[in-house]
């Protein structure tokens, strides 16, 4: 019984509409991600080939330039989680 309760409630869910939030926002965060992941490779090329031009040999990524990087991505994943959470007063 409890699955066609299920079954019920996901379909007028769908028929209601009351899930596309989730769904918009999901889509919005893929694009989004996409669109910063894209940039920010572009912008590491441009700054690789200078480099290469330079130098003769193209450039190496240090363990700790990495661990930063990853640090500082979790960090604002965490402020995006924080940021859906409502605030009490």
């Amino acid at each position: 019984m409890a699955d066609q309760n299920n079954v019920v409630e996901s379909v007028a869910d769908s028929v209601t509409g009351e899930e596309s939030w989730k769904n918009r926002t999901y889509i919005v965060g893929v694009i989004g991600g996409a669109i910063v992941g894209g940039l920010s490779a572009m912008l590491y090329v441009r700054s690789a080939e200078e480099s290469l031009e330079e130098t003769g040999e193209p450039p190496s990524v240090s363990t700790g330039t990495l661990l930063s990087l990853v640090l500082a991505a979790l960090g604002l994943i965490r402020q995006i989680a924080e940021s859906g959470k409502s605030k009490k007063k």
